[in-house]
């Protein structure tokens, strides 16, 4: 049977700040986050299955993606906390924000590095985790994909 890719798609919004950045984007701000997680295995062949020709049941792909980054991610503010930020970040924490410290810059480009990371651990073996598309404006988009990894 042949190999398919299943893609689902989620929105969440975050906040974040790039320390050190020489742009507008090292002051605090947001975004309508809109990710693309794209999946590839054989559909099911054994038609006493429940999940039989699915590959992944979109659902289970849903759980694993709210779980891992929208639930977290959602209405938090993201900052490097190995900047001055871990400052800030405690202020709004002590404030009762949703403050996320990150290993990383919070750029798309690492968020998405992060997320692979974080969805890959969590697909069963038969599935493959193939691309992430984290779109940060309309214009604007970060791409991650497991053959170049």
């Amino acid at each position: 049977m042949s190999n398919i890719q299943i893609t689902k798609m989620f929105t969440f919004e975050t906040g974040h700040a790039l320390y050190g950045y020489d742009g507008k984007c090292r002051n605090v701000h947001g975004h309508s986050y809109k990710l693309s997680v794209t999946v590839i295995g054989v559909p099911i062949s054994d038609s006493n299955n429940v999940k039989y020709g699915m590959v992944i049941d979109f659902g289970d792909l849903k759980k694993i993606v709210k779980e891992e980054i929208v639930d977290v991610f959602d209405h938090a503010t993201v900052f490097n906390k190995n900047t001055p930020h871990v400052e800030l970040a405690e202020e709004l924490k002590s404030r009762g924000h949703n403050v996320l410290l990150v290993n990383y810059q919070p750029t798309s480009e690492m968020m998405v590095i992060d997320f692979a990371e974080k969805i890959r651990k969590r697909l069963p073996e038969t599935i493959k985790l193939h691309s992430l598309k984290l779109q940060e404006t309309e214009t604007s988009y970060a791409a991650w994909f497991a053959s170049e990894n």
